[in-house]
């Protein structure tokens, strides 16, 4: 099979990224040193090539009715051009299609940003409830041809100021918006820009979208600012860290998102119906997302391990585990039962041994600084 390509797949190899195959496209793990690259993002700045991810732009004047009962969270919190909301796409089942961010413009035009792997799969399911609802709306992917779009993630405490090195002219527009906002810029040196104070990290930062024809000159000057460029593998452990679902791991079509501590992205409260609603609120929440800390060594955490819940029949399962650069401890992500407190302590079934764990609150780390011990 033949992976599929970024516009950075030249730049990646230029500066010796190891490259795997992750979902069918050839992406770089990292360039020497998953460590540092974790560090640098942690401590300073670092950058991730996220042209995997797909852009689309829903365009006509239904676009608010249609996401409204497309998208478990509400966009009628959207009401100021350039805000931004996490959701999650439900199936009729009320199990994840795709987690995403949407962006608000204008009452004709919002962008979604949604998963690699699952890219196709949510624009065949847009277009045919976009059929269904006779919404009559533009659906397009802004991953081929002359509009094609490349995402940059710079993130990171110094990330922004870095990034105001490279394109100045975005620093008025861009400097007072807060998280989860967005911005365009026209004209910089390297075309339209879109700056959104996103991540995927636990810092602060920008996503940069920019034309694919422009992003490799983009990128080499952001490395000569002295941005890190990052990998797959430090991009995992600095989510992990955060707190942050990975879709296929943490969540999928076979998971309810209210198990997978994704309730409050979810709107239950309003009267607004969309797909899945009447699945959840019929199947409740059936076990907890949480975080665990390893208390004795010997092992990893590592996903699909049991968590076993004293007094309890149910066994929990850990969905995501790594060991932890910035805590320097073994830490996890876990479906548990209903009930385990943060404080309990629970054991973890490592190679035929039960080891102790701690159930945390989550985020383990959050700007730079550990909150769960």
């Amino acid at each position: 099979m033949t992976l599929k390509a970024t516009p950075l797949n030249n730049a990646h190899r230029a500066l010796g990224a190891r490259m795997v195959d992750f979902g069918g496209w050839d992406m770089p793990v990292n360039y020497g040193s998953q460590i540092e690259e974790h560090n640098a993002v942690r401590g300073d700045a670092g950058m991730f090539d996220v042209s995997h991810m797909c852009v689309v732009d829903i365009e006509g004047p239904n676009v608010r009715a249609f996401l409204r009962g497309l998208l478990a969270n509400n966009v009628d919190k959207l009401q100021v051009s350039g805000k931004a909301l996490y959701s999650c796409m439900l199936n009729a089942e009320g199990t994840v299609i795709d987690d995403l961010i949407v962006y608000f413009f204008n009452e004709n035009w919002f962008r979604l940003v949604v998963n690699a792997g699952t890219a196709e799969k949510d624009v065949a399911w847009m277009q045919q409830q976009n059929t269904a609802s006779n919404s009559g709306l533009t659906i397009t992917q802004r991953r081929d041809g002359n509009d094609a779009m490349a995402l940059v993630a710079v993130q990171g405490p110094n990330a922004r100021a870095k990034v105001w090195q490279v394109l100045p002219e975005t620093q008025a527009a861009s400097e007072a918006i807060k998280p989860f906002n967005v911005v365009i810029v026209k004209d910089t040196a390297f075309g339209e820009v879109m700056l959104a104070r996103t991540g995927y990290t636990g810092e602060d930062g920008f996503e940069i979208g920019v034309a694919a024809t422009q992003v490799e000159a983009l990128w080499n000057a952001l490395v000569a600012a002295g941005v890190k460029p990052a990998g797959l593998g430090a991009r995992d452990t600095l989510r992990l860290e955060a707190g942050m679902n990975l879709y296929g791991q943490d969540m999928d079509e076979s998971v309810n998102p209210l198990d997978a501590g994704l309730a409050w992205t979810i709107d239950l409260v309003s009267e607004r119906d969309f797909t899945g609603k009447a699945a959840l609120l019929a199947k409740g929440q059936n076990a907890q997302f949480v975080g665990l800390i390893l208390r004795e060594k010997g092992g990893v955490l590592r996903a699909h391990q049991k968590v076993i819940v004293a007094g309890s029949d149910q066994a929990g399962e850990i969905t995501s585990g790594t060991f932890s650069p910035t805590m320097q401890e073994a830490i996890a992500l876990a479906r548990v039962p209903n009930g385990v407190a943060v404080g309990d302590t629970v054991h973890v079934e490592i190679r035929g041994k039960q080891l102790a764990a701690s159930v945390v609150k989550l985020p383990f780390v959050r700007n730079g600084k550990i909150l769960a011990a």
